[in-house]
């Protein structure tokens, strides 16, 4: 049983909700609700029909978003959609406007649906698909700019390609000390049990047709089959993935990756 539960009408959550954030630094919690085009912040300590204390929401905002990350350090929100990412004040509510927004051509941004902030080495990374629907293989990609950057940028880094094995990025983490983006790589959107779906392990400084450094394939041995969400836990030295297929949480240690 959960120790306390967030449901009912007042929050203002409905039944999908793609990325849930815990911002440590300020206790609060952050879900991205994609059917109101809302982000949510709750106290860290909500429990039952309690209402969020800031929700941003509106038509100045540029839309809406299904995945999101938090910047405790800056007091910013990063919000991936589509052609670009979005950025708002940590402590914004209601019709906020983005105070940067990446998007134009050369960003290379498209279908962007995950996103990574890492706030000491001012970086973020974004999981990119050329379409979600896409049959062709190594459709996906991780492109990773400047934190503060703004308008039509060229990232600093893209990788891509079949050394990669990259075919669909999901969710995705950052470990700041040693510079490394963590991915789920899912497959196929509509492959339930995708041959070769893996979570892989980038270096920040990698850039082109980069194979993984470290990976967790799916298989026998690791339990794995269908990977959707990731985070790090580095107090335990462990990769904590959500897998779609099992509707299970696996955690695995990986001391090399600290």
């Amino acid at each position: 049983m959960p120790k306390r539960l967030i449901s009912g009408q007042d929050t203002k959550l409905s039944r999908t909700m793609h990325d849930i954030r815990y911002d440590a630094v300020h206790d609060e919690v952050v879900v991205a609700n994609p059917f109101a085009q809302a982000i949510l912040t709750f106290r860290g300590g909500a429990t039952g029909e309690e209402p969020p204390i800031r929700v941003i929401q509106g038509p100045r905002t540029q839309g809406g978003g299904s995945r999101l990350d938090i910047d405790p350090l800056h007091d910013e929100i990063f919000v991936p959609g589509g052609d670009s990412v979005r950025v708002f004040p940590r402590h914004g509510n209601g019709d906020v406007a983005p105070i940067r927004v990446i998007r134009g051509p050369d960003t290379q941004l498209r279908s962007a649906s995950s996103i990574a902030v890492d706030p000491v080495n001012n970086l973020i990374v974004v999981g990119s698909n050329n379409s979600l629907s896409a049959r062709p293989e190594n459709n996906g990609q991780l492109l990773i700019f400047n934190r503060t950057d703004n308008g039509n940028v060229k990232p600093l880094g893209v990788i891509r390609g079949p050394k990669s094995g990259i075919v669909r990025i999901n969710q995705i983490a950052v470990y700041p000390p040693r510079k490394l983006v963590i991915a789920a790589q899912p497959g196929p959107v509509y492959e339930m049990e995708p041959e070769g779906a893996f979570v892989g392990v980038w270096s920040l400084d990698d850039n082109g047709d980069v194979p993984p450094l470290w990976k967790i394939s799916s298989g026998a041995k690791t339990a794995m089959k269908k990977p959707f969400g990731v985070t790090v836990n580095p107090k335990h030295k462990e990769i904590i993935v959500s897998d779609m297929r099992l509707q299970s949480v696996l955690t695995y240690y990986v001391p090399e990756l600290f």
